[in-house]
């Protein structure tokens, strides 16, 4: 195959337990991830040297970003190094998520690109150095590699598969606001407010939380008109921002409500998806 085209699901974290910071820098975390059927698109061409084309709305955002900081770049040449592959490919990155918005962008783009040459170069997409590999881009990508609903656990990076939560409609929403991870994560109160339960996905999550949201909040206080719309909303068994943020998520019974309220968020001019979990 010359060309092959992945999309890079949008992630969600449906809860997310920070329980203590580690030696090494990391956070240990208790998390469920779940995955949206859309998000940004990755296509691959085979090529004589590797290089990086952004399109889509958020392109901009990462136009003054040299190529080879590119999380998608970084996997490309990672790949070739680990699986022996030479020569380069093309890469066409169309950016339909928010940047640095808790929904995994850059983390889904990487594992969609290792995806993407992974079936173009005959590696099996579970193969363990494929993981491993992952794991070194950072702790979300192995996550967004697997792409189905899944139980995290010490940085993220430790996954158990779960049963997939049923097409069932969600709805993303972000203020049009971007936080840092390093910053939300700087301001976490270091408090272990217990473990993450076991079971089915939404209803462990609902019993859970998200631990960065307090300081998320602090910093984009957008966040909270988003959480208070999402909360309103009928029919929704569960809404959260989403990672460290400013992302917030509502997982809807039906999908003519997710859209009431898609329409209600777009009329504040925030960004919207309405979408399904996979």
């Amino acid at each position: 195959m010359t060309r092959i085209v992945e999309t890079a699901h949008a992630k969600i974290n449906l809860a997310l337990h920070v329980r203590r910071r580690r030696v090494d820098g990391y956070h240990e975390l208790e998390t469920l991830f779940a995955f949206c059927r859309d998000g940004d698109t990755v296509t691959v061409e085979r090529a004589e040297t590797t290089t990086l084309t952004l399109t889509g709305p958020f392109a901009s955002v990462l136009a003054n970003e040299a190529q080879e900081d590119n999380l998608v770049t970084r996997a490309a040449r990672r790949f070739g190094e680990r699986f022996g592959v030479t020569g380069g490919h093309a890469i066409t990155l169309d950016k339909h998520l928010p940047v640095a918005s808790g929904i995994g962008g850059g983390s889904a783009d990487a594992a969609a690109t290792l995806r993407a040459l992974a079936r173009m170069h005959d590696v099996a997409l579970d193969h363990p150095e494929l993981f491993a590999l992952a794991a070194t881009l950072g702790s979300d990508v192995p996550a967004c590699l697997l792409g189905r609903t899944a139980r995290g656990e010490g940085k993220g990076d430790a996954l158990e598969p779960l049963p997939p939560l049923g097409d069932r409609p969600v709805l993303l929403v972000n203020p049009h606001i971007g936080v840092s991870t390093a910053a939300v994560f700087g301001r976490w109160d270091g408090v272990d407010r217990g473990p993450l339960g076991k079971g089915e996905a939404l209803m462990v999550a609902a019993a859970g939380r998200n631990d960065l949201e307090p300081a998320a909040r602090s910093l984009a206080p957008q966040i909270d008109a988003v959480l208070a719309l999402l909360a309103a909303a009928p029919d929704v068994a569960l809404s959260r921002m989403s990672g460290s943020g400013a992302t917030c998520f509502a997982v809807f019974d039906h999908g003519d409500a997710r859209d009431a309220a898609a329409r209600m968020a777009s009329e504040r001019g925030w960004w919207v998806l309405p979408t399904f979990l996979r």
